[in-house]
Protein backbone atom coordinates (compact mmCIF):
# COMPACT_ATOMS: atom_id res chain seq x y z
CA UNK A 1 0.00 0.00 0.00
CA UNK A 2 1.42 3.43 -1.32
CA UNK A 3 0.46 6.53 1.15
CA UNK A 4 0.37 9.49 -0.87
CA UNK A 5 0.18 12.94 1.24
CA UNK A 6 -1.01 16.57 0.25
CA UNK A 7 -1.27 20.09 2.48
CA UNK A 8 0.48 20.56 5.76
CA UNK A 9 0.92 18.13 8.82
CA UNK A 10 -0.52 20.89 11.36
CA UNK A 11 -3.68 20.78 9.89
CA UNK A 12 -6.10 17.72 10.83
CA UNK A 13 -5.42 14.83 8.85
CA UNK A 14 -8.48 13.21 6.50
CA UNK A 15 -7.50 9.56 4.77
CA UNK A 16 -9.53 8.75 1.76
CA UNK A 17 -9.25 4.94 0.37
CA UNK A 18 -10.56 4.40 -4.00
CA UNK A 19 -12.18 2.17 -4.44
CA UNK A 20 -12.13 -1.22 -6.72
CA UNK A 21 -10.68 -0.90 -9.64
CA UNK A 22 -9.47 2.75 -9.13
CA UNK A 23 -6.80 4.29 -7.63
CA UNK A 24 -6.19 7.34 -5.64
CA UNK A 25 -6.81 9.70 -8.73
CA UNK A 26 -9.97 9.37 -8.30
CA UNK A 27 -10.18 11.56 -5.08
CA UNK A 28 -8.37 14.78 -7.22
CA UNK A 29 -11.18 16.87 -6.96
CA UNK A 30 -12.41 16.15 -3.13
CA UNK A 31 -8.12 16.27 -2.15
CA UNK A 32 -7.96 19.70 -3.98
CA UNK A 33 -11.12 21.18 -2.41
CA UNK A 34 -9.62 19.96 1.12
CA UNK A 35 -5.64 20.93 1.06
CA UNK A 36 -6.03 24.08 2.18
CA UNK A 37 -7.11 22.90 5.72
CA UNK A 38 -6.31 19.44 5.96
CA UNK A 39 -3.38 17.28 5.41
CA UNK A 40 -5.11 14.63 3.42
CA UNK A 41 -3.84 11.00 2.42
CA UNK A 42 -4.72 9.11 -0.13
CA UNK A 43 -3.59 5.39 -0.34
CA UNK A 44 -3.01 2.96 -3.19
CA UNK A 45 -4.73 0.05 -2.32
CA UNK A 46 -2.90 -3.15 -2.77
CA UNK A 47 -2.96 -4.73 -6.42
CA UNK A 48 -4.41 -1.18 -8.11
CA UNK A 49 -2.50 1.37 -9.70
CA UNK A 50 1.16 2.27 -9.29
CA UNK A 51 1.11 -0.71 -6.25
CA UNK A 52 -0.29 -3.07 -9.01
CA UNK A 53 2.89 -5.64 -8.83
CA UNK A 54 1.88 -5.54 -5.26
CA UNK A 55 -0.70 -8.17 -4.79
CA UNK A 56 -4.04 -7.75 -3.40
CA UNK A 57 -4.97 -10.31 -0.56
CA UNK A 58 -8.05 -9.53 1.86
CA UNK A 59 -9.95 -5.72 3.44
CA UNK A 60 -8.63 -7.63 6.41
CA UNK A 61 -4.72 -7.32 5.47
CA UNK A 62 -5.58 -4.14 3.71
CA UNK A 63 -7.01 -3.18 6.78
CA UNK A 64 -3.73 -3.90 8.63
CA UNK A 65 -1.55 -1.96 6.42
CA UNK A 66 -3.99 1.41 7.42
CA UNK A 67 -3.73 0.79 11.30
CA UNK A 68 0.20 0.30 10.77
CA UNK A 69 0.68 3.42 8.75
CA UNK A 70 -1.27 5.89 11.34
CA UNK A 71 0.10 4.24 14.15
CA UNK A 72 3.26 4.41 13.04
CA UNK A 73 3.37 7.91 10.91
CA UNK A 74 0.48 10.04 12.54
CA UNK A 75 0.37 9.11 16.08
CA UNK A 76 -2.21 6.12 16.12
CA UNK A 77 -5.25 8.64 15.48
CA UNK A 78 -6.58 11.04 13.06
CA UNK A 79 -9.08 13.24 12.13
CA UNK A 80 -11.23 11.24 9.62
CA UNK A 81 -11.15 8.27 7.28
CA UNK A 82 -13.79 8.09 4.50
CA UNK A 83 -13.59 5.04 1.63
CA UNK A 84 -15.78 4.23 -1.51
CA UNK A 85 -16.82 0.69 -2.08
CA UNK A 86 -13.59 -1.94 -0.74
CA UNK A 87 -12.21 1.07 0.44
CA UNK A 88 -15.49 1.90 2.47
CA UNK A 89 -15.17 -1.94 3.49
CA UNK A 90 -11.85 -1.54 4.74
CA UNK A 91 -12.70 1.41 6.61
CA UNK A 92 -15.36 -0.77 8.39
CA UNK A 93 -13.23 -2.71 9.44
CA UNK A 94 -10.42 -0.81 10.89
CA UNK A 95 -13.42 0.52 12.82
CA UNK A 96 -14.01 -2.93 14.07
CA UNK A 97 -10.57 -3.15 15.46
CA UNK A 98 -9.18 0.06 16.07
CA UNK A 99 -12.33 2.37 18.11
CA UNK A 100 -10.69 5.51 18.67
CA UNK A 101 -8.16 5.55 15.42
CA UNK A 102 -10.49 8.48 14.37
CA UNK A 103 -12.74 11.24 14.91
CA UNK A 104 -15.12 10.91 11.95
CA UNK A 105 -15.54 7.84 9.73
CA UNK A 106 -17.12 8.06 5.62
CA UNK A 107 -18.22 4.72 4.18
CA UNK A 108 -19.76 5.09 0.99
CA UNK A 109 -21.08 2.36 -0.44
CA UNK A 110 -19.87 -0.41 1.79
CA UNK A 111 -21.04 -3.91 0.98
CA UNK A 112 -21.30 -5.55 4.21
CA UNK A 113 -23.96 -8.38 3.67
CA UNK A 114 -22.10 -11.64 1.98
CA UNK A 115 -22.84 -12.52 -1.66
CA UNK A 116 -23.80 -16.37 -1.83
CA UNK A 117 -21.99 -18.01 -4.37
CA UNK A 118 -18.33 -15.75 -4.73
CA UNK A 119 -15.95 -17.99 -3.15
CA UNK A 120 -16.87 -20.63 -5.48
CA UNK A 121 -17.81 -18.81 -8.99
CA UNK A 122 -14.64 -16.18 -9.03
CA UNK A 123 -11.61 -18.07 -9.87
CA UNK A 124 -13.75 -19.58 -12.91
CA UNK A 125 -15.32 -15.80 -13.81
CA UNK A 126 -12.22 -14.28 -13.39
CA UNK A 127 -10.24 -16.49 -15.65
CA UNK A 128 -13.11 -16.08 -18.44
CA UNK A 129 -12.98 -11.95 -18.05
CA UNK A 130 -9.59 -11.19 -17.61
CA UNK A 131 -8.21 -10.39 -20.41
CA UNK A 132 -11.08 -9.02 -21.20
CA UNK A 133 -10.17 -6.19 -18.91
CA UNK A 134 -7.15 -5.49 -21.33
CA UNK A 135 -9.20 -4.28 -23.97
CA UNK A 136 -10.02 -0.44 -24.36
CA UNK A 137 -13.56 -1.03 -25.50
CA UNK A 138 -14.25 -3.50 -22.49
CA UNK A 139 -12.53 -1.02 -20.11
CA UNK A 140 -14.80 1.69 -21.83
CA UNK A 141 -17.90 -0.04 -20.22
CA UNK A 142 -16.79 -0.62 -17.76
CA UNK A 143 -15.63 2.85 -16.33
CA UNK A 144 -19.45 4.06 -17.50
CA UNK A 145 -20.11 0.95 -14.84
CA UNK A 146 -18.12 2.67 -12.38
CA UNK A 147 -18.80 6.31 -13.16
CA UNK A 148 -15.31 7.45 -13.63
CA UNK A 149 -15.44 10.90 -15.39
CA UNK A 150 -14.55 10.71 -19.20
CA UNK A 151 -11.28 13.04 -18.55
CA UNK A 152 -10.14 10.09 -16.36
CA UNK A 153 -10.69 7.68 -18.40
CA UNK A 154 -6.70 6.96 -19.62
CA UNK A 155 -5.64 6.86 -16.14
CA UNK A 156 -8.45 4.23 -15.38
CA UNK A 157 -7.37 2.20 -18.75
CA UNK A 158 -3.71 2.44 -18.13
CA UNK A 159 -4.33 0.84 -13.97
CA UNK A 160 -6.63 -1.65 -14.93
CA UNK A 161 -3.53 -3.00 -17.14
CA UNK A 162 -1.91 -3.04 -14.41
CA UNK A 163 -3.90 -5.35 -11.79
CA UNK A 164 -2.86 -9.16 -11.92
CA UNK A 165 -5.52 -11.66 -12.28
CA UNK A 166 -4.91 -12.77 -8.78
CA UNK A 167 -5.40 -9.63 -7.09
CA UNK A 168 -8.69 -9.56 -9.40
CA UNK A 169 -10.06 -12.55 -8.17
CA UNK A 170 -8.83 -11.75 -4.49
CA UNK A 171 -10.56 -8.53 -4.84
CA UNK A 172 -13.80 -10.03 -6.21
CA UNK A 173 -13.86 -12.70 -2.98
CA UNK A 174 -12.99 -10.15 -0.12
CA UNK A 175 -15.16 -7.63 -1.87
CA UNK A 176 -18.68 -10.01 -2.12
CA UNK A 177 -17.78 -12.34 1.51
CA UNK A 178 -17.17 -9.08 3.46
CA UNK A 179 -19.60 -9.10 6.60
CA UNK A 180 -19.94 -6.73 9.44
CA UNK A 181 -17.73 -7.29 12.65
CA UNK A 182 -19.82 -7.59 15.48
CA UNK A 183 -16.95 -4.98 17.68
CA UNK A 184 -18.12 -2.12 15.08
CA UNK A 185 -20.48 -1.17 17.18
CA UNK A 186 -17.25 -0.27 19.79
CA UNK A 187 -15.94 2.65 17.86
CA UNK A 188 -16.27 6.04 18.78
CA UNK A 189 -16.57 7.68 15.41
CA UNK A 190 -19.03 9.87 14.18
CA UNK A 191 -19.93 7.82 10.87
CA UNK A 192 -21.64 9.27 7.78
CA UNK A 193 -23.00 6.54 5.44
CA UNK A 194 -23.49 7.20 2.03
CA UNK A 195 -25.65 5.57 -0.33
CA UNK A 196 -26.93 6.49 -4.25
CA UNK A 197 -30.33 5.66 -4.87
CA UNK A 198 -29.99 4.08 -7.98
CA UNK A 199 -27.67 1.50 -6.53
CA UNK A 200 -28.19 -2.27 -6.36
CA UNK A 201 -30.88 -3.21 -3.60
CA UNK A 202 -28.06 -5.16 -1.29
CA UNK A 203 -26.17 -1.53 -1.40
CA UNK A 204 -29.02 -0.04 -0.01
CA UNK A 205 -29.61 -2.35 2.95
CA UNK A 206 -25.92 -2.84 3.82
CA UNK A 207 -26.36 1.14 4.42
CA UNK A 208 -29.61 0.60 6.42
CA UNK A 209 -27.45 -2.39 8.32
CA UNK A 210 -25.06 0.47 9.42
CA UNK A 211 -26.80 3.19 10.44
CA UNK A 212 -29.36 0.43 12.61
CA UNK A 213 -25.54 -0.79 13.69
CA UNK A 214 -23.96 2.24 14.69
CA UNK A 215 -25.10 4.47 17.00
CA UNK A 216 -25.59 7.80 16.09
CA UNK A 217 -24.63 7.33 12.49
CA UNK A 218 -26.07 9.55 9.68
CA UNK A 219 -27.17 7.96 6.67
CA UNK A 220 -27.47 9.77 3.74
CA UNK A 221 -29.32 8.52 0.60
CA UNK A 222 -27.86 10.59 -2.60
CA UNK A 223 -31.04 11.05 -4.69
CA UNK A 224 -30.69 9.51 -8.12
CA UNK A 225 -26.60 8.34 -8.13
CA UNK A 226 -25.28 5.22 -9.02
CA UNK A 227 -22.44 3.32 -7.06
CA UNK A 228 -19.81 5.56 -6.19
CA UNK A 229 -21.21 8.60 -8.08
CA UNK A 230 -20.97 10.77 -5.75
CA UNK A 231 -17.53 11.40 -5.06
CA UNK A 232 -16.63 10.59 -7.77
CA UNK A 233 -18.81 12.83 -9.91
CA UNK A 234 -19.70 15.26 -7.57
CA UNK A 235 -16.43 16.14 -5.24
CA UNK A 236 -17.83 19.53 -4.33
CA UNK A 237 -21.19 17.68 -2.76
CA UNK A 238 -19.21 15.21 -1.19
CA UNK A 239 -17.08 17.57 0.48
CA UNK A 240 -20.36 19.65 1.46
CA UNK A 241 -21.10 16.27 3.21
CA UNK A 242 -17.92 16.19 5.35
CA UNK A 243 -17.84 19.60 6.18
CA UNK A 244 -21.21 19.22 7.56
CA UNK A 245 -20.13 16.02 9.01
CA UNK A 246 -17.17 17.70 11.06
CA UNK A 247 -19.61 20.81 11.80
CA UNK A 248 -22.19 18.78 13.22
CA UNK A 249 -25.26 20.15 11.35
CA UNK A 250 -25.33 16.35 9.25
Amino acid sequence: MIFTEVGSRAHPTVILLHGGGLSNWSWKGVAEALVERYHVVTPVIDGHGEDGRTEFHSIEDSADKLIRYIQCRLKGKVYAIGGLSIGAQIVCEVLSREPAITEYAIVESALVLPVKGVTVFTAPACGLCYGLIKRRWFSKMQAKTLCVPDEWFERYYRDSLRISKQSLINMIRSNGKYSLKQSVVDTAAKVLILVGEREAGVMRKSASLLHSTLSGSVLYVAPGLKHGELSLAYPQQYVGLLEGLFAGRN
